[in-house]
């Protein structure tokens, strides 16, 4: 990254309108926007979305940097960072509904069609996993990564089907309570991320 006062100066010009002065700061930070981004969201078109976010923000409020409160590449990780968890947090009601929705098939012992959530879906429900009881773990990753029913569910770990009921939705909740899905920050607490 250049130094503060060559950023600072940029923002200064883009705070006047310099289109020429947001395409070197467009050169400078938007690999380092682009990486934050993609830490925090995991998939690489919504990272960009991101990132193109940042920028227009950037572009339209470059008078809102102040150096007392800390360096550019610290202003932007933080605005990033924030952007990109509130575009996750849109994303978790549904993500949650489609989750429940195939665990709950399986009470009815229909198979799931599993292959419907995305990879990014997948990947991030795998991970969390790894927060939850070893037992809560296997019945949800046998019933959404194996596509098995409740019902071999249950003849696999010789254990009764309502007990394998009990560990889908302690899971669930243990998921829900942990808030490990989407590295979700807790709205209880009022932190704001903008």
């Amino acid at each position: 990254m250049e130094n503060q006062q060559t950023s600072y100066y940029l923002l200064l010009d883009m705070a006047q309108g310099s289109r020429e002065a947001f395409n070197r700061f467009y050169q400078l930070y938007s690999d380092y926007v682009f990486r934050i981004a993609f830490n925090v969201i995991g998939e690489q078109l919504t990272a960009e979305d991101v990132c193109h976010d940042i920028f227009l923000d950037v572009f339209q409020n470059a008078d809102q940097y102040s150096p007392k409160r800390g360096s550019v590449e610290a202003w932007l990780a933080i605005k990033t960072k924030s952007r990109a968890i509130d575009h996750l947090r849109k994303k978790k009601p549904l993500l949650i509904d489609r989750f429940e929705a195939i665990l709950m098939s399986y009470e009815k012992d229909q198979p799931a069609e599993v292959a419907a959530l995305s990879k990014m879906e997948h990947e991030i429900i795998l991970a969390a996993l790894n927060h939850i009881p070893k037992a809560q773990r296997e019945v949800i990753y046998g019933a959404y990564f194996e596509g098995k029913t409740q019902k071999e569910l249950a003849e696999k770990f010789k254990r009764p089907l309502g007990t394998i009921k009990s560990l889908v939705r302690y899971g669930l909740n243990h998921l829900r309570k942990q808030k490990i899905l989407l590295q979700w920050i807790d709205s209880d607490r009022g932190e704001r991320h903008d």
